[in-house]
């Protein structure tokens, strides 16, 4: 009977190549948008729209903690949704326009008072957060209905990451050349020249996305009640623990992510050697690439912890690299490499834990676990990894364009090597805990699929 199930979930199992294209489209598209908030916008605020580095740091905190929020409605959202393209996958078509819009306004830079320039940070920051939301949560929800095979989704997932890394590779890459030469010299035009070209991109692959993605197991599924949403959490723990580890994941990333740029400007010297340090994130890639190897040798959980150490042992080496800049961008690369692990395994556990779920309690709420796993880790974790450095730059005696003291160097000094350690540590700690119920997938799926009726009894 097992051999016959397990036969069965491989029908269908397979994703055309063309499809995963698709599905790695929807992280490149939300990557080229959303790095260039992550890693640009504490300095665009602060030395480009003109706010102090605390109304900037309160700004970061205050609407990424109010927008984490809607993480968990976007997915009672997507639980809800059923419509003949599917769950998830309409709301790539849906939320493409308002994802570009809101954020080629948070680049605008209106001529306001102190007073108006905050709120303006403030709104549009928040409502491109929310957007975000409705584009990263159904990337994530979409995937445990693309196909019902781990290996599969591995695959995918992988896929998907890759497609990000490129979207971070080109903003990360060339967002300063980008101001440079659509500004003409005006920083202030250049950045909104780029937003707009990046806004029009990202709409065509989200584009791209809903035309060519499809979704299996939504058919047997009923519009499900809220409190059905939130009982699939219910006793859930492997979900619990990677949410927790994916939060910290994202608090090392923002951390290290919002001072590159101070970094190379006041501690280096050299302000472009940014774009060097966020191109060699592409070695993030190399990591993903490893995944599907990695976890035939072994378990995802010790894999995913792996990342972890290693992201931090690159940040914790950028500590002794002192002005070399060949040394920094070593560190950085081996950094990234394990990064690219810790970022990429949360993703395509989720879909065990949403299997986990429906096991347990008898729901598969696809929508609500991997809105609460995904976009609100990402915005909880981001949040106040972007939050804490503008603090400690605050109380260093940060000053935008001014030369720094002593004690302000120290302090993104700090900022970009041990902080991000820190977090990373802790979150390789935390998926200590998870090993045991990965023990348990295989046949978890294996039930799963005879209670679907995959194989005839």
């Amino acid at each position: 009977m097992k051999s016959q199930v397990a036969e069965a979930m491989k029908t269908d199992a397979k994703v055309p190549f063309h499809r995963m294209l698709a599905f790695a489209s929807t992280d490149m598209a939300g990557n080229l948008l959303y790095t260039t908030v992550t890693t640009f916008i504490l300095y665009y605020y602060t030395d480009v729209f003109g706010l102090s580095v605390a109304a900037a740091g309160t700004i970061l905190l205050a609407a990424r903690v109010l927008d984490a929020f809607d993480a968990p409605v976007w997915g009672f959202i997507i639980d809800h949704t059923h419509t003949r393209w599917g769950q998830s996958r309409p709301y790539f078509l849906w939320m493409a326009f308002p994802f570009a819009i809101f954020f080629v306004l948070m680049f605008m830079s209106p001529d306001l008072s102190a007073t108006g320039k905050f709120w303006w940070a403030m709104i549009t920051y928040l409502l491109f957060g929310i957007s975000y939301t409705g584009v990263g949560t159904p990337i994530s929800s979409i995937l445990p209905n693309l196909s019902n095979d781990s290996d599969e989704r591995i695959k995918l997932n992988s896929t998907r990451m890759i497609g990000g890394n490129i979207g971070f590779f080109i903003t990360a890459s060339f967002t300063l050349t980008f101001v440079a030469v659509l500004g003409g010299g005006n920083e202030t035009a250049g950045w909104r020249n780029t937003a707009i070209a990046l806004a029009i991109v990202g709409f065509a692959l989200l584009m791209f996305a809903f035309f060519d993605t499809k979704e299996i197991n939504t058919e047997r599924q009923k519009s499900l009640p809220i409190i059905d949403s939130i009982r699939a959490a219910k006793s859930n723990w492997p979900w619990f623990i990677l949410v927790i580890a994916f939060i910290f994941y994202w608090l090392g990333n923002a951390s290290r992510s919002a001072v590159v740029v101070y970094y190379t400007q006041y501690n280096l010297g050299v302000k472009g050697f940014a774009s060097v340090l966020n191109g060699l994130v592409m070695f993030q890639i190399i990591g993903m690439l490893l995944i599907p190897f990695l976890v035939k040798k072994f378990s995802k959980t010790r894999v995913l912890m792996f990342g972890l150490i290693l992201a931090a042992f690159g940040q914790v080496l950028i500590a002794f690299t002192g002005k070399s800049l060949i040394a920094l961008g070593v560190a950085w690369a081996i950094a990234s490499v394990g990064t690219g692990i810790s970022v990429s395994m949360p993703f395509a556990m989720l879909s065990d834990t949403v299997d986990y779920g429906e096991w347990k309690n008898g729901i598969r709420a696809s929508g609500f676990l991997t809105a609460i796993g995904s976009s609100f880790a990402i915005k909880m974790g981001s949040g106040f990894g972007g939050w804490a450095p503008s603090v400690i730059l605050s109380k260093a005696g940060y000053q935008a364009g001014a030369t720094q003291t002593d004690a302000a160097l120290s302090a993104i000094r700090f900022c970009i090597s041990y902080l991000p350690a820190i977090f990373f540590v802790i979150g390789a700690l935390i998926m200590i805990f998870y090993g045991r119920f990965e023990k348990q997938e295989t046949s978890i799926r294996e039930t799963l699929a005879a209670k679907r009726g995959t194989v005839e009894d």
